[in-house]
């Protein structure tokens, strides 16, 4: 059978010692415009001139 494991570190635990940190959520998707410039830049497609 396992032990039980000592949570005596865990009830005596200082909450007020972390440090507080803010997150901001990122848009991990990319655009169709940043795929399209990834796509240039690899060389995968050639970039139409313009003219």
């Amino acid at each position: 059978m396992a032990d039980k494991p000592d949570v005596s570190e865990i009830a005596q635990f200082d909450m007020t010692k972390l440090k507080k940190t803010e997150t901001e959520e990122k848009n991990t998707l990319p655009t169709k415009e940043g795929k399209y410039n990834a796509l240039v830049a690899t060389g995968f497609i050639m970039k139409p001139d313009g003219n």
